[in-house]
């Protein structure tokens, strides 16, 4: 399949009415959320020790218009979508789609609070193209010359943030019922857990495919495609092999996304992805990509392994690695991998049956997801 599909394709999945009428409604209830938070802080403010003399200084951050800025620059909204057609599959009423506008909703803020720290744990320099907020806070704190490290002081802004994302992630999803509840939190652990073990095998440079499939399932499809997807479903109250057959389909489609997310890690067009080619390569990252490379690269190209082992990988490093992972057949794997799981999951579509205008969403999404290119 062509992989010329690209977030105009994403798009054309999310503009039916139904789907807009969701995220519109969530985007209603953050614009909420940010507002109430607002007035929190100014009723804090005014029971305060000299609140007439407040002044948030040179390198004063707006926590709250921080947080909604970020949240209103938003992505591919997959996670929202697919909480929707979840609860479509599983038989949704109007009842219950105050319930999954709130976890569209909080499913945004919980999709931030991750990007601003995986930018922070990655050392990324860009996110959708713009400065991550992390480098921005740190360029501002050198421009007033502030005390202390300057990067340390951007971390600490980033972190603060998402905190307060997930913090209102987690409220938002609070009212709803008790099987909706005990899947987010299992979603949460499991991405704090997938993160963890990124962190952890970049730094012990423990690399094997197990793993490597592991913590990509765990830090991204299943928090990406297959929570969302369950999420929705308990929410109109899907029966138990309703949920399991979603989460097949869920699990298939969230490995590609995986795959295809490393893909466009080692080889995207920057313009397109709103990041820098190559950066898993630079930080040595524990991916399905590096474990098959580490089977494929011929003698000549290991040392290239070596150095991205240690860190020590030059954008002319980065070049070569990339170019050797081509011709040793590691790019081509990746697309006969996404192609075969797309198959697997529109054939467990097949089995689940969902009507007509859900089924349609689901293979457009799996198809654009599989083969996005930003």
């Amino acid at each position: 399949m062509s992989a010329e599909v690209t977030t105009i394709d994403l798009d054309a999945c999310r503009l039916t009415a139904p789907v807009e009428s969701t995220l519109t409604q969530a985007d209603a209830l953050l614009e909420s959320t940010f507002l109430e938070l607002s007035e929190a802080l100014d009723l804090a403010a005014s029971d305060a020790p000299g609140r007439a003399a407040h002044d948030p200084g040179p390198l004063g951050v707006d926590l709250v218009g921080e947080l909604a800025e970020r949240s209103r620059n938003h992505g591919k909204r997959l996670r929202p979508m697919l909480a929707h057609w979840g609860w479509v599959v599983a038989g949704g009423d109007a009842g219950t789609h105050h319930h999954v506008v709130r976890v569209a909703a909080a499913l945004e803020l919980l999709h931030l609070f991750a990007l601003i720290q995986d930018d922070v744990m990655d050392r990324s320099d860009s996110r959708r193209g713009r400065p991550t907020l992390h480098v921005v806070a740190a360029g501002r704190h050198r421009e007033a010359q502030g005390l202390g490290d300057d990067c340390l002081f951007g971390d600490s802004v980033a972190t603060l943030v998402s905190d307060l994302a997930l913090s209102e992630a987690s409220l938002l999803v609070a009212p709803t019922p008790a099987p909706v509840r005990a899947a987010w939190r299992l979603m949460a652990v499991e991405l704090v857990e997938g993160q963890l073990l990124d962190v952890t095998h970049t730094a012990g440079r423990r690399r094997d495919h197990a793993t490597s499939r592991r913590i990509a399932r765990l830090k991204s499809g299943r928090y990406t495609i297959t929570r969302p997807l369950q999420l929705g479903a308990l929410v109109a109250g899907a029966d138990a092999d309703v949920v399991h057959r979603l989460l097949t389909w869920g699990d298939l489609v969230g490995d590609a996304f995986a795959v295809r997310d490393d893909v466009l890690g080692v080889w995207g067009d920057p313009a397109r992805t709103g990041k820098p080619a190559g950066d898993d390569l630079r930080a040595g990252k524990p991916t399905v990509l590096l474990s098959w490379a580490a089977e494929l690269l011929p003698e000549c190209d290991r040392p290239l392994l070596a150095a991205c082992d240690a860190g020590e990988l030059d954008d002319a490093g980065v070049e070569a690695l990339q170019h050797a992972m081509v011709v040793a057949g590691v790019r081509e794997r990746a697309e006969q991998a996404v192609a075969s799981l797309v198959d697997r999951a529109h054939r467990a579509l097949d089995d689940l049956a969902p009507e007509p205008a859900a089924d349609a969403a689901l293979r457009g999404l799996a198809d654009a997801i599989a083969w996005r290119s930003a």
